[in-house]
């Protein structure tokens, strides 16, 4: 049976192969949230590791009822990990953080600040971020310049994990795919109240970085879907559409003229490459229009449809399941 327990905060951690920062970083978490006074809960996201993590939680969580662990059956990914936290957080109000020690779990406090000034996102921001510059301070500004001139949502730093968010803003988001990072842009169009905070970003002392340049480009690609997501989903048909009646009024009009020189200037057009493209151009318009119009269909679709989860849980530990065991 589902417990009905609420509380005022809920810690979002994600865990993969983090064996030798966990017992620290709990310590630190548990520091931070006894100056708060208010009632919380920890959620520990084992998104599959293959190390000593998994074993690590469930010592920390037999001794302290506050705790959760979720472990998923395979590694899902980030994205996936954080949707299976907000899903069974019970907090008014949601953090997420790393598990490697990077983010600071004394900031959690700053950001919790300003959700109590009245905003319902606040986002960390890593000025003096503590990571190479070629390989990941680069490549960071360039996404991070990218995605707030293409969302308008204006932020230093999409990338850090370390963030707040009023239950009520994740209840109504959907995430797949790498989408947390875009959490705040997606939020936006809810027409929440956003700002950012600096914290402190510390060095990878222990462990392994699961990041790669590879993320970069794979960011560009979800910055489409969000793009397409914010402002076309529920009306693709205004963008494929657009497309169509662009390509298939030029090919028409080139058409027109084609037409005008054979019937009128009696000039022979059939090896002329121009009829090829005026051909070409009207079938892709109306390709773009009928694409419009199945995207159509398969929103109403999706919008009517029950949700699919993006992950699977293996099981979940807490002091409420072990109260049933026993």
């Amino acid at each position: 049976m589902k417990s009905s327990t609420q509380y005022e905060l809920s810690l979002v951690i994600p865990v993969f192969n983090e064996a030798e920062n966990l017992s620290e970083l709990f310590e630190e978490i548990l520091n931070s949230c006894s100056q708060l006074g208010k009632t919380y809960e920890i959620l520990f996201v084992d998104d599959g590791s293959w190390d000593q993590s998994f074993s690590i939680l469930k010592k920390i969580q037999k001794n302290h009822s506050q705790v959760k662990i979720i472990s998923l059956r395979k590694n899902f990914g980030q994205t996936a990990a954080i949707s299976a936290g907000f899903d069974h957080a019970k907090g008014d109000v949601i953090i997420t953080l790393d598990g490697d020690l990077q983010n600071d779990p004394q900031d959690f406090i700053h950001l919790i600040r300003k959700i109590e000034e009245g905003y319902d996102v606040v986002s960390g921001w890593r000025k003096k971020r503590k990571d190479k510059f070629f390989t990941r301070k680069l490549p960071s500004l360039i996404a991070n310049r990218l995605i707030s001139f293409i969302t308008r949502v204006k932020l230093h730093d999409f990338g850090c994990t370390l963030k707040a968010f009023r239950k009520e803003v994740v209840e109504n988001i959907n995430l797949y795919g790498e989408l947390h990072r875009f959490i705040p842009a997606i939020a936006s169009h809810m027409g929440v109240s956003i700002a950012e905070v600096p914290v402190n970003h510390r060095p990878r002392r222990r462990g392994k970085s699961k990041y790669s340049l590879l993320r970069f480009f794979n960011v560009i690609l979800d910055l489409l879907t969000v793009k397409f997501m914010l402002s076309y989903s529920t009306r693709p048909l205004q963008i494929f559409g657009a497309f169509g009646i662009v390509s298939g009024g030029l090919g028409f009009f080139l058409g027109v003229y084609l037409s005008y020189q054979r019937l009128i200037l009696k000039i022979g057009i059939s090896d002329r490459p121009l009829l090829l493209l005026a051909i070409l151009l009207m079938v892709i318009g109306i390709q773009f229009i009928t694409l419009g119009l199945l995207a159509e269909i398969m929103v109403r679709s999706y919008h009517e449809s029950v949700e699919k989860k993006i992950y699977f849980i293996r099981e979940i530990i807490d002091s409420d399941s072990e109260k049933q065991q026993d």
